[in-house]
């Protein structure tokens, strides 16, 4: 599943709090959508590696494993007892060794002095991270593969951390209404109504559902922390819930309408948090667990939860 890429209106900071952008007046600060690996890839990097003395001796080289023919073109394997790992290795002038987990697997970038020999140490050091990284991949290629939500009377919905089941009335008056006794959304549409029409109704919905949820939320937390926001908007952003600027103006994604209440109230102490610290460092986290004491339970569920699971509009 894909959405709709929306660009930023203003520029932002990357994740590690890096200006994107010429002007620094109006920063802002976003938290990825699915950062460990919305976008297709998940990167890691071992510490820098010193370059060898000019005369000093090169190290020899790692006698490479038994390679069969089912190797792919470019590809070098290491086995670690009965797991074996396939790896495409390029050579750059960057200072680190580097590990990338996309649809081609792992691919490791290294310097040029570096010796086949410490690379693959540093593969065998980062192993557990590496095929945990892997695993992670896999599943949601699987669960990307899964069949997509079908807009019909029946089907289930993801609403505030439940499964909701959408209910059409066939009437002249159009209207919807969600029953919280029987997790029902009910959705009056004409009998010729197609499924665009289904969505749009739908999604219509979660947006006020969103813009009453943010706006209650957002006081209760802005009051703990004791800072005033100047604004707030939804937003259809397809790389971060949220996003903060210096100024108070905070967007909040209106997908996270799908997730269960805690995890709504993280992104917004979030980004409340960034009137405070407008960077990611050791005090913003701080000061978002002063607010918000289950955090690191609720960034990594956010991690964790695969977008291919969110239902297409």
């Amino acid at each position: 599943m894909k959405l709709l890429h929306q660009k930023p209106a203003k520029p932002r900071l990357g994740p590690h709090g890096r200006p994107q952008g010429k002007a620094q007046q109006q920063q802002a600060l976003q938290l990825d959508l699915f950062a460990d690996g919305f976008a297709s890839d998940v990167i890691a990097s071992m510490p820098p590696v010193e370059a060898p003395p000019a005369n000093s001796q090169p190290r020899p080289q790692a006698l490479a494993p038994d390679e069969p023919t089912a190797l792919a073109p470019g590809k070098r394997r290491l086995r670690f007892g009965e797991h074996v790992l396939d790896y495409t290795l390029l050579r750059s002038k960057r200072r680190s060794i580097g590990f990338l987990i996309s649809d081609d697997g792992l691919r490791v970038t290294a310097p040029k002095w570096v010796t086949l020999g410490d690379i693959e140490i540093a593969i065998r050091e980062k192993k557990r991270w590496i095929f945990t990284k892997l695993s992670e991949y896999r599943d949601r290629s699987t669960r990307r593969m899964q069949p997509q939500m079908q807009w019909r009377d029946g089907e289930t919905l993801p609403y505030m951390g439940r499964s909701i089941t959408l209910r059409i009335h066939a009437t002249q008056k159009a209207g919807i209404h969600f029953d919280d006794a029987s997790d029902q959304l009910i959705v009056c549409l004409p009998a010729d109504a197609g499924e665009q029409q289904l969505k749009d109704r739908v999604l219509g919905w979660l947006q006020l559902e969103a813009k009453r949820v943010f706006g209650e939320r957002l006081p209760i937390y802005a009051e703990k922390l004791g800072v005033t926001y100047q604004s707030f908007a939804l937003s259809s952003a397809t790389t971060q819930w949220g996003s903060c600027t210096s100024e108070g103006k905070i967007r909040l994604n209106w997908r996270l309408m799908h997730f269960a209440l805690p995890l709504i109230d993280y992104v917004i102490a979030h980004e409340l948090s960034h009137l405070r610290e407008m960077n990611h460092s050791p005090r913003f986290w701080a000061t978002v667990q002063s607010i918000f004491p289950e955090f690191e339970t609720a960034r990594k569920t956010l991690r964790d939860s695969a977008q291919e699971t969110l239902p297409v509009f």
